[in-house]
């Protein structure tokens, strides 16, 4: 699971759904679809949707020719998610991509039996998303970052690299759950080294800005 980038793992999930809809999708005209629920506004996710063009096309999945691409934009508005996987549902896709988990728990939500492929998530085996990394099990797999595991050996690297420093800064959305996984770890380092984590809390662009530059 960890070795696998977003775009080879949506190739293997298409190859298995691929074999029994050939002699359909020959008679019918019907290609696979990919479903992708993202956060941003589509202007902000071009660079993202090229490179997983890319992707796929390096194994041999070109949109519009062999497979069809359907995007759904929650355009920062995360509570938009739930409504927006059940359609890709409806849909009938082959397979849902989501990054992040408000987009993996929506797409978990809407079905246990379209292939769930996500991205950036620090702990899914913690959050429950997957049994295991070795052994995801029900219909969601990908990648992790396994940031949460990281983070420890960032608060060193800032100790080390400022001896001095006596408190460091950690910024969170209150509102997803594995930011505060990544803060109790970080509270956790911290204390390790001697340093003070404060939170800086941000939901949107708007308040990164306010609480990064006040």
């Amino acid at each position: 699971m960890t070795t696998l980038n977003g775009a080879l793992t949506v190739v293997l999930a298409l190859g298995l759904l691929a074999a029994p809809l050939a002699g359909e999708a020959q008679q019918a005209g019907k290609l696979p679809i990919i479903g992708v629920l993202e956060a941003a506004a589509p202007a902000l996710n071009q660079r993202t949707r090229e490179a997983f063009r890319q992707g796929l096309e390096q194994h041999g999945w070109v949109e519009g020719r062999n497979v069809v691409i359907e995007y759904r934009s929650a355009e920062g508005r995360t509570e938009r998610f739930p409504e927006l996987a059940a359609e890709l549902v409806r849909r009938n896709v082959s397979v849902i991509v989501v990054a992040g988990e408000p987009a993996i728990m929506a797409a978990r939500q809407a079905t246990t039996t379209v292939p769930i492929v996500m991205a950036a998530v620090g702990d899914p085996v913690g959050r429950g998303f997957v049994a295991s990394l070795a052994r995801p099990g029900g219909n969601i797999t990908g990648v992790s970052n396994l940031a949460v595991e990281m983070t420890g050996k960032w608060v060193e690297l800032i100790k080390a690299a400022v001896p001095k420093a006596m408190k460091v800064a950690a910024l969170k959305n209150p509102t997803n759950p594995t930011h505060e996984v990544f803060w109790r770890q970080t509270q956790e380092a911290a204390r390790a080294v001697g340093l003070q984590a404060q939170p800086a809390e941000a939901k949107t662009v708007e308040e990164i800005d306010t609480v990064c530059h006040p």
